[in-house]
């Protein structure tokens, strides 16, 4: 079992291509907030890039931004620029058909790729929300492949074929997957402080994490999740609350509450065949357990997640 990609699949991450940008000389766009995850790629060309409240950064060929918040900023033609563009200062655009978006003046000199992407906010365990505001991965950087899926993007957009929009939404899933991988090998070590994401760098943990995933209904103790990773339950416990800074136990009943919410919301299974896959014998024990991580019965979160996925 992959805990990443566990964690993307329960989060239910999903991104989709936007804007194509074809632009110019002396433009500015603002793009606004938006609530998932904002994406840039510049596959030929320069631009600037200033996130609300940042200093703004220059953006070379083959650069690619994640904005995991889906913080408001600016993109621009020059430092300039984009310093003076906001929301009440943009420039004009033209739609050219389907997602291309024209900008700017003269003939086109920079092209960029836009997608954003969406995640399940009933679930607790999260990617995006570890990570900082703005992920800039340089293009010198290897990134696993990076290069190679902006230019079978590009080349998809350039001569659309049959399908070409499941192709394109695949690509921007795995473009995710490959700049996480980029950013864990240049991030620093050890994190400056516990997250999730030490668990894809942490063997121990990584490996205790991928048991647990593997069988959350199962009666963990420390003693037994210890033996599975062949350390002492002392350095299992140490290892969890440098790399996580929770127990095993707390981590277990967190993914335990994330993997019901999902069942609870998207099937009509019953509540005791929900709590006895995550590992409870008594529908009254798991309400219990449910109701402090939610502060909501079961069938009450079930109820309102429905009303408002329908709404």
């Amino acid at each position: 079992m992959d805990v990443l990609a566990d964690v993307l699949s329960l989060a239910g991450v999903r991104g989709t291509l936007g804007a194509r940008i074809e632009a110019g000389e002396r433009w500015g766009w603002w793009a606004a907030g938006i609530p998932g995850a904002a994406f840039h790629a510049v596959t030929s060309g320069t631009a600037w890039l200033a996130p609300r409240g940042q200093a703004p950064r220059e953006l070379m060929p083959g650069d690619i931004v994640l904005l995991p918040r889906g913080t408001d900023h600016a993109l621009a033609s020059d430092a300039a620029t984009v310093a003076r563009t906001g929301p009440d200062n943009s420039s004009g655009y033209e739609q050219a058909g389907g997602a291309l978006v024209r900008i700017g003046s003269g003939p086109t000199r920079t092209h960029i790729l836009c997608a954003h992407y969406e995640y399940d906010r009933a679930v607790s365990t999260q990617v995006f929300s570890l990570l900082p505001d703005l992920v800039h991965i340089r293009a010198h950087n290897d990134g696993g492949g990076l290069d190679d899926t902006v230019r079978l993007l590009s080349r998809e957009l350039a001569t659309p074929r049959l399908a070409t929009s499941v192709v394109l939404d695949s690509l921007v899933d795995i473009l995710l997957v490959q700049l996480l991988r980029a950013w864990l090998d240049g991030a620093p070590e050890p994190a400056p402080h516990p997250s999730w994401l030490g668990v894809l760098r942490d063997p121990i943990v990584g490996t205790a994490v991928t048991r647990l995933h593997a069988e959350p209904a199962r009666a963990w103790t420390n003693v037994a999740l210890a033996s599975e990773v062949a350390v002492s339950p002392a350095t299992l416990l140490r290892r969890f609350g440098t790399v996580l800074g929770e127990t095993p136990g707390a981590y277990l009943t967190r993914w335990r509450m994330d993997l019901a919410a999902r069942r609870l919301r998207d099937t009509d299974d019953s509540l005791e065949g929900i709590a006895q896959s995550v590992g409870y014998t008594s529908v009254y024990a798991f309400s219990r357990a449910f109701s402090r991580a939610r502060a909501l019965p079961p069938g009450r979160y079930r109820t309102d997640a429905r009303s408002a996925q329908s709404g």
